[in-house]
């Protein structure tokens, strides 16, 4: 058997391409147009309506712009209708920003934590390698956002607004990364050389106090105590005054985080269902309040969690591999959506399982899931999804989201434990299996 191409392969591959006169026509149609476009269903937005049998009332669709922060975002558009209920607000935003700087400055304390842990490794090994590829996104999860307003509270957007490397992480992430790795580089010689563990711990100190001034000339100081004045919906006057963002979550969101927990889909053989597990050296605040941990369930149970927190008036925050057979501009995350199949002649067959084994999906973005179409079996037909890439796409900003979709695509839900039944609540509090920091359920959504 030939190892390598040959012209005569060349000469075949050529002449069954010719051969069908369909190829030609998707020649055409996707050089032209691109891949997606020509592949489009016309008849997929048609069967993807817009119309939804249970609707919670959300704000408007927020923008993330270019940075990472869609788990931010999902989870501070949750976070903000408790706000506005408790204030009768038609709407507003909490502040990403906020957020984002102290998830960075976490996310290095951490990376440096991570460092001093593994002195032992060698440069060339596994771990070191992984570490220094993940030193400074912008990507999260649940637990580490919940971790972050436990200890830092959060702050009204007007408080703490956008900044340009807030909506354009890239250049402060960038340099970030440079002196982290740096750091790293330091604190690995040194220890080599001999340092002693207080030396050590005071170098990492000084580092630290570069990154928190990196921070604050990138995004601006954040406040420790503010006032924040705005109008409700009947034209009333608002002010809370002198307040500390803690006291501020407290008061106005009030959610009880010990309560919001994830469940998974992960239908590998390495994953059993009913088992709790945990990411080796993933999170961004050290020794925090909520280490990352979730459940494993089969598709039915995420289902059946989301439905029962729409009928109680609540948006549910929910992790998915976006990109997968979604047609942006329409706002459809659809199975059906496009015809690759057609277009390429050739099927993409591989089971959801087969894709987490194989590198082919995993969660690669948060949004918050405002409604659902149920059969007259109470079952659903479709969902309802506000992003947060600004109104151009889908309808106003929100997307639709097909049953089908969510089977296959569809990674990690946000729900309050009184959801669980009795056997999921016990399976919840097992102490959690370790997984490599390398697996697909380390993955962050962005």
């Amino acid at each position: 058997m030939n190892k390598s191409l040959s012209f005569d392969d060349l000469k075949a591959f050529e002449a069954a391409f010719d051969a069908d006169p369909a190829n030609r026509i998707a020649m055409n149609a996707a050089v032209k147009n691109g891949i997606k476009n020509a592949a489009l269903s016309y008849q997929a937005a048609s069967a993807n309506q817009y119309g939804f049998s249970i609707e919670v009332e959300s704000g408007d669709v927020t923008n993330q712009k270019s940075s990472g922060r869609c788990w931010m975002f999902a989870s501070l558009n949750v976070m903000r209708l408790e706000v506005m209920k408790k204030l009768n607000l038609k709407n507003m935003e909490l502040s990403q920003s906020y957020t984002f700087f102290y998830d960075k400055l976490e996310r290095a304390n951490h990376f440096l934590e991570n460092i001093l842990e593994t002195l032992d490794e060698p440069t060339d090994s596994r771990i070191i390698a992984f570490l220094m590829a993940d030193v400074m996104g912008d990507g999260g999860q649940w637990d580490m956002f919940r971790t972050l307003v436990a200890k830092y509270g959060v702050v009204p957007q007007d408080v703490y607004p956008e900044s340009y490397s807030s909506s354009n992480s890239g250049e402060m992430n960038g340099f970030l990364r440079k002196k982290l790795r740096e750091y790293a580089c330091t604190l690995r010689t040194k220890a080599a050389a001999g340092a002693t563990a207080t030396e050590l711990r005071a170098e990492k100190d000084a580092m630290m106090s570069t990154i928190y001034r990196m921070l604050c000339i990138s995004l601006g100081k954040p406040p420790v105590r503010f006032t924040w004045e705005t109008r409700d919906k009947d034209n009333n006057f608002v002010r809370v005054a002198d307040i500390t963002p803690q006291d501020f979550f407290k008061e106005y969101v009030g959610m009880d985080l010990d309560e919001y927990v994830t469940i998974i889909n992960a239908p590998t053989a390495d994953k059993p269902y009913g088992r709790t597990y945990t990411v080796q050296y993933l999170g961004n605040v050290r020794d925090g309040k909520y280490p990352v941990k979730y459940l494993n369930l089969p598709i039915q149970a995420l289902k059946d969690v989301t439905i029962a927190q729409l009928k109680d008036n609540k948006i549910v925050w929910f992790g998915s591999d976006v990109s997968q057979f979604a047609f942006y501009p329409l706002g459809l995350l659809t199975t059906d959506a496009l015809d690759v199949a057609g277009l390429f002649s050739t099927d993409f067959p591989m089971t959801k399982a087969q894709r987490l084994d194989y590198g082919e999906s995993l969660m690669t973005h948060a949004m918050a899931i405002t409604g659902v179409d149920l059969d007259d079996e109470g079952k659903p037909i479709r969902w309802k999804v506000e992003n947060s890439w600004g109104k151009e796409d889908g309808k106003d900003g929100y997307f639709v989201m097909s049953d089908a979709w969510f089977d296959e695509f569809v990674f990690q839900v946000l729900l309050e434990r009184k959801y669980f039944t009795p056997e999921q609540a016990a399976q919840f509090d097992t102490d959690p299996i370790v997984l490599k920091p390398w697996d697909p359920m380390g993955s962050l959504a962005k």
